[in-house]
């Protein structure tokens, strides 16, 4: 159990690494031309920048603390965190009929709530 929470949690902080950081070096106008970039335009460039910059703390917040030691309780918040972003997500694009990229988010939500619930209560980090 505790490897495959290792590979869970470093696959989506791979993920949430590089969405976050298209979030805050790519433009608003890229983001919101790309497949499933509409959510953009309903929100200020700052607030895509923070979403951005809070994605990849939760991504080094996946991986970083158990690896080196350091107050591995981290991991299963950070992954809290993310999925507090992830029904957010999914609020948002299902608003917006893009029903492909809300089921997308919730396959997120589901792999993140695995992390957090492995990380609490089966196998959390001694």
């Amino acid at each position: 159990m505790n490897l495959v929470l290792w590979i869970v949690a470093g696959l989506l902080a791979a993920v949430f690494l590089f969405a976050g950081g298209n979030k805050l070096f790519v433009s608003r106008e890229r983001l919101a031309a790309a497949p499933g970039g509409a959510w953009v335009n309903g929100f200020t460039p700052g607030a895509v920048k923070a979403l951005g910059a809070v994605e990849v703390l939760g991504a080094v917040g996946l991986v970083l603390p158990a690896a080196l030691g350091i107050a591995p309780v981290l991991v299963p918040l950070a992954a809290v965190g993310l999925g507090v972003i992830m029904i957010g997500a999914a609020i948002v694009t299902f608003r917006l009929n893009e029903a492909k990229h809300a089921v997308l988010n919730l396959a997120y939500l589901a792999l993140i709530a695995f992390v957090a619930l492995g990380r609490f209560a089966f196998a959390p980090f001694a």
